[in-house]
């Protein structure tokens, strides 16, 4: 499609360069130019593809006619589903599929020109270090926390508890992480049944966490809170809390445990549940 005949890359270096560069140009498409390109997928159209080009440019068309092509194509028919799906999970959808035809691209000339396995290694190496298309499409490159993998291994050996140290270490305020310790300290030891109990089976019951109040799930570029009393979670934005209100909150109560039923029953709870001051 882009005159791949006319243009082979032979080395490491060469095959990395022009991975940036197709690279470039799909970044380009799906953040800087995305209107361009969303109007350019018409749903009305055939099957089109989105092409990065070693020049940093991009180009919706149909794929390449010779069969087998000279390079990998990418994904095919990204127009059709534009219509059918949000603005933000289209484009993070066509961001997954052109990271996969990078990787495919590059190690195609990996292969046609014999790369041994130090070369391959070199090469992954080098493609690693930089962001995928979709954390930049999806923002994750700049919201990531440093130190968020190593908070949630720390914790994988509690089952009961993985589920919120994962959500835990991906929330901006550092506050329910600390509380999170405590909470299974106190939920491990023999003297709170009514703790482990009640979290831990909750948690089992679920495959996924859900909203408390909307239902939808969790979307790691989102801000969650967790109730202390019911230990549901929230989206922020659903019970309107920021993280920057979330840094001055000790104990969370969410609208259902703020009303009637919050008092003394949710009041012994606290006490166990407070964060060191």
């Amino acid at each position: 499609m882009d005159g791949g005949a006319q243009y082979n890359p032979r080395t490491v270096e060469e095959v990395f360069r022009d991975f940036k560069g197709r690279r470039a140009g799909l970044v380009r498409a799906l953040t800087t130019d995305v209107e361009d390109f969303f109007r350019q997928c018409d749903p009305e159209k055939e099957n089109l593809c989105l092409y990065g080009f070693p020049n940093e440019h991009w180009e919706v068309n149909l794929p390449a006619e010779e069969v087998p092509p000279e390079l990998p194509e990418p994904a095919l028919g990204i127009n059709f589903a534009r219509d059918g799906m949000q603005e933000k999970d289209w484009l993070s959808m066509v961001a997954v599929h052109s990271d996969a035809w990078l990787l495919s691209v590059a190690f195609y000339f990996g292969a046609r020109f014999g790369f041994d396995k130090n070369d391959r290694k070199r090469l992954f190496s080098m493609i690693n270090d930089l962001p995928t298309i979709f954390d930049v499409v999806s923002g994750k490159s700049k919201s990531k926390p440093p130190g968020a993998n190593n908070h949630s291994n720390s914790k994988s050996k509690s089952n009961n508890k993985t589920k919120s140290s994962e959500a835990r270490a991906k929330q901006p305020k550092p506050p329910p992480q600390a509380k999170n310790e405590d909470l299974r300290d106190e939920d491990g030891g023999p003297d709170d049944e009514e703790g482990a109990g009640g979290g831990g089976g909750r948690e089992e019951e679920h495959g996924e966490t859900l909203c408390g109040a909307c239902g939808e799930s969790y979307g790691a570029d989102e801000f969650w809170i967790c109730c202390d009393i019911c230990e549901k979670w929230f989206h922020g934005k659903c019970v309107k809390i920021t993280p920057a209100k979330a840094e001055h909150i000790k104990q969370y109560k969410c609208p259902s445990c703020s009303g009637s039923n919050g008092g003394a029953g949710a009041g012994s709870g606290n006490g166990k549940r407070a964060r060191p001051s």
